[in-house]
């Protein structure tokens, strides 16, 4: 009676100790796997007989369009962290934001270097030095478990999770926009989505902002927050979702994302080749929803693979679009190398 209920928690563990060891390997292969799906049908003898004409300055321009987005984006969240109480310099948050994105270059997903902006930046003090160094180290080498996580590392996450949710919001309406430019070269229903997909953002927003407008309901989410012991994450959900400061937080978004886009077109154009700018504004977005799913190593291969069949469909060949995306791929790695500077600084 005892012996079978013994044994299946331990097979059970046994198989996710191994899941958990063999799955960056896995996430290697599959890289690997979609790199190759990508650049299968290229003939590479014939490009380069082609005679490409490189023009490095679109590369420099691209370069300049990811940092912006970067420091765009450690912007707003260097705003929202102070708004809740923390004491960081606005330029602290925005160093942190690229070594955030640094780290994102070598993990499965882009939310690893999230956790680690959303830690190390709640023991960040107002010199831009780190205090209780030692708890420090133990909340970066350990799995985090908020449940039991101290008020103040909840709150940042809280805030980390309010900058994600303005990004996907500005990634999503900024999608919907380019369906409804472009989504009936994809499909009939194409403009259709880009509609749907739009007016369900915007319902969002105005939800959360009426939410945050009515009393009863703006004093039922104090209430809840308060039970979770961040007292003050309210006024970094009003300066993100509350009216209007929304529609500016959302102008901001959709201009980050924007600016990422920019950056892929310019790689393009650096290689000869050009693509509507809905085509871009399709493939991009959808491809920010596919890099938060741990199925590759920072999007190498998947990025590749979805860039090069979406812009297929508007005629630009995919040879160029793969060499764009590893372009532009290799570009972010260049300009985010600046957060390298917090990590050094911390050791």
């Amino acid at each position: 009676m005892t012996s079978q209920p013994q044994t299946t928690p331990k097979t059970t563990s046994g198989w996710k100790a191994f899941l958990k060891r063999a799955w960056p390997t896995i996430r290697i292969l599959l890289s690997i796997a979609l790199l190759w799906k990508a650049t299968s049908g290229i003939d590479w003898h014939a490009l380069l007989d082609s005679g490409i004409q490189i023009q490095p300055k679109w590369f420099l321009a691209a370069g300049i369009s990811i940092i912006l987005a970067f420091i765009c984006g450690g912007l707003r969240w260097g705003f929202l962290m102070r708004k809740v109480g923390f004491q960081g310099g606005v330029m602290d948050y925005v160093a942190l934001y690229f070594a955030g994105g640094l780290i994102n270059q070598g993990l499965p997903s882009t939310l690893g270097g999230d956790s680690y902006r959303a830690i190390t930046a709640s023991h960040l003090d107002s010199r831009g030095q780190f205090n209780e160094s030692k708890r420090l180290d133990e909340e970066l080498h350990h799995k985090v478990d908020l449940e039991h996580a101290t008020p103040k590392l909840r709150l940042s996450f809280s805030m980390v999770l309010v900058d994600r949710l303005l990004g996907l919001g500005g990634n999503n309406l900024l999608g919907g926009i380019g369906l409804i430019l472009g989504g009936a070269t994809l499909a009939t229903w194409g403009a259709n989505l880009g509609y749907a997909v739009t007016a369900i953002m915007i319902f969002s927003i105005l939800l959360l902002a009426l939410i945050l407008a009515w009393t009863p309901s703006r004093n039922l989410l104090q209430k809840a927050l308060n039970r979770l012991h961040m007292h003050n994450a309210l006024a970094g959900i009003q300066l993100a979702f509350a009216w209007p400061m929304n529609i500016v937080q959302v102008a901001f978004a959709i201009g980050i994302h924007f600016l990422t886009i920019v950056a892929l077109g310019f790689c393009l154009k650096a290689y000869g080749a050009e693509a509507p700018i809905e085509g871009l504004m399709i493939g991009l977005p959808a491809l920010s929803l596919l890099l938060m799913l741990p199925i590759s190593i920072s999007g190498w291969g998947l990025r590749e693979a979805t860039l090069s069949s979406v812009l297929a469909i508007w005629g630009v060949k995919s040879s160029l679009t793969v060499l764009a995306s590893m372009s532009y791929g290799a570009l972010t790695i260049l300009c985010v190398l600046p957060g390298a500077y917090y990590l050094l600084k911390r050791k």
